[in-house]
């Protein structure tokens, strides 16, 4: 009976002979997509059946004030899982897999493949206010690195398959499979070639039969377009892309600030308990903030705002006056950022692109509901803004107007409101960005300079690693040496023509060249005459460890033009890098990253 190993060397040899490289990237593409898929379903079914399961029975039959334990229950279940069964912190989910493309060549550890699946259903379960998009991408990328691996795929086509499994989930949630391609393409800053398009829409369609398989035609939201787009509403629709653009600046500068204030805090379980009980408040209050808020979206887009709204004291008074209405749908949108990011921030794991269309529809639909109860001469699509407020919140705090623009379309199934989709999401992507840089996403790879993007040169420095370039066959010397010294402890010891200068404490002082001495170095009536610290001089510039990239380093070696710049870590001296192990580097990284 032969074994796993030697089967798997058979496959080898059989694939090698009989399929191309391209043709098994294919076949990988679509079990990726696939798996994605599955993995999504698992997902979604899971935290629906934990929510409907607390809200349909336990809420409705004991006490509304139950809304105030769930959260913290499933912020502890989260804790206890990922500290004794996990054993490893899960973080966010695509800003990881960013990084583990950028640093780490695409390589993600394997208990990513069912962390998110345990601990994302108990978080939005149990009425944690985050979404299940960037787990269902989470797990779909860590399951595509490691098919990836165990085939030996090439770094590039490794990451390739991390963006196909992106793609696929995307797909299996939305059913929306142009969307989703344009959604990997955007957020992982996929090359938009013939090579990599075909895997991409392989995977998607692959992972939309897999949902149409397990889910039927089942989807996230059933909307037909029933008022077409009027060339009068123009206006209103610049209006509302600035007021996207405001949103989307308040949802991620919320982010950043209730981040901050939550790392101040020390201890996990501190974290927890107080994140627990503010989100417990907000649900007690505001009960639309349970969870994803999927069923808030398709009641504003039925036209159904009162069970939108949910289970509120005074429903009857609220439901005749519109306004009442209005203030507390503005609740729901000024609320959710704030409730979103507590949670992430007591330690519940989700993701932000569900609570952004959330937002987005609450907007576009106050909007909507002001400006027709406003008493003047026309009115405007509720329904229709709805949408469209959810296109200009993806645009804004995603930073990815094409997937906005797509994915409403292909959720409504046409093209009717292309024109209103691209104009608000053009002006809140525009304006967003001039006042947040980048993303949620990739705000804090940004900063490190390890975002990838779609500049090639840019990636390939920063997929380089600094620390394998740093050479340290140097001999150091001191500043109280005289030349007798130096060319007896250090000279004649190395087979370099660069000395670094050192303190005590190893802390780099400057340089001296074996030219500094040349002219001198065999008089010996000038060994003791002549100190280190006289001939010593400035390095041309300095590589310091912590702060410079390698697009810095890079940048350095040109303004400077030296062969050698030496390298300070932690404020100590550290070795060198060269120019010309720089550019090896840098040529075997282009290699390998467009092969």
């Amino acid at each position: 009976m032969p074994t796993l190993k030697k089967l798997r060397k058979r496959f080898f040899k059989w694939r090698y002979k009989h399929i191309t490289n391209q043709q098994f990237i294919y076949a990988l593409s679509i079990l990726v997509g696939f798996l994605a898929g599955l993995g999504t379903v698992i997902i979604k079914n899971l935290t629906h059946f934990i929510q409907s399961l607390l809200q349909g029975k336990i809420i409705v039959d004991y006490h509304h004030s139950l809304y105030f334990i769930f959260p913290l229950i499933g912020l502890i279940l989260v804790y206890l899982i990922q500290k004794y069964v996990i054993r490893r912190k899960i973080g966010h989910a695509i800003p990881s897999t960013l990084f583990s493309l950028s640093k780490r060549k695409g390589l993600i550890e394997r208990y990513k493949m069912y962390a998110s699946l345990i601990t994302a259903p108990l978080t939005v379960g149990f009425g944690g206010s985050v979404g299940l998009q960037g787990p269902a991408i989470n797990t779909g990328a860590a399951v595509a690195s490691n098919i990836a691996q165990y085939f030996h795929v090439s770094a590039r086509n490794r990451s390739l398959l991390i963006g196909c499994a992106s793609a696929g989930a995307v797909a299996s949630m939305f059913k929306a499979p142009i969307a989703a391609v344009i959604f990997a393409v955007e957020i992982f800053s996929l090359d938009l070639a013939f090579a990599s398009m075909i895997p991409l829409l392989l995977a998607s369609v692959s992972a939309v039969i897999t949902s149409y398989l397990f889910l039927g035609s089942e989807i996230l939201f059933s909307f037909e377009i029933q008022d077409k787009f009027s060339i009068d509403d123009i206006l209103f629709y610049v209006v509302l892309g600035i007021g996207s653009a405001i949103a989307s600046v308040y949802f991620s500068k919320m982010y950043f600030w209730i981040t901050g204030l939550f790392d101040r805090i020390h201890g996990e379980v501190k974290k927890l308990f107080i994140g627990g009980i503010i989100i417990g408040i907000l649900l007690f209050f505001i009960p639309p903030l349970y969870g994803e808020g999927f069923d808030l979206i398709n009641n504003l887009l039925r036209g159904n705002h009162m069970k939108a709204i949910g289970s509120i004291p005074f429903a009857q008074v609220v439901e005749e006056n519109i306004w009442m209405i209005i203030l507390l749908l503005i609740g729901i949108t000024v609320f959710k950022a704030v409730a979103m990011t507590v949670t992430f921030s007591a330690g519940g794991v989700g993701g932000i692109f569900i609570p952004t269309l959330v937002m987005g529809s609450a907007l576009g639909n106050v909007y909507a509901k002001v400006v027709n109860n406003l008493g003047w001469d026309f009115s405007i699509s509720e329904s229709n803004f709805t949408l469209i407020g959810m296109t200009g919140l993806m645009a804004g705090v995603l930073h990815a107007p094409l997937t906005a623009i797509f994915l409403i379309a292909d959720i409504t199934g046409g093209y009717e409101l292309f024109v209103p989709l691209m104009i608000v999401s053009a002006i809140s992507f525009s304006l967003t960005r001039y006042y947040v840089s980048n993303s949620i996403y990739t705000m804090e790879l940004a900063k490190k300079g390890e975002l990838l993007t779609h500049n090639k040169d840019k990636n390939v420095l920063m997929m380089m690693e600094k620390s394998k370039l740093i050479e340290r066959d140097f001999v150091k010397i001191k500043p109280e040496y005289n030349l007798g010294e130096m060319l007896n402890k250090a000279v004649t010891k190395s087979k370099r023509n660069i000395f670094p200068v050192v303190n005590e404490k190893n802390e780099f002082l400057g340089i001296l060249l074996l030219d500094d001495i040349r002219n001198i170095m065999f008089d010996q009536n000038m060994y003791d005459k002549v100190q280190v610290e006289e001939l010593m001089h400035r390095a041309p510039d300095i590589i310091f460890h912590e702060k410079d990239n390698m697009e810095t380093i890079m940048e350095k070696f040109k303004q400077t033009g030296a062969w050698n710049l030496p390298v300070v870590k932690k404020g100590e001296y550290h070795g060198f890098i060269s120019k010309s192990k720089l550019l090896t580097a840098y040529r075997r990284q282009l290699i390998e990253v467009t092969t």
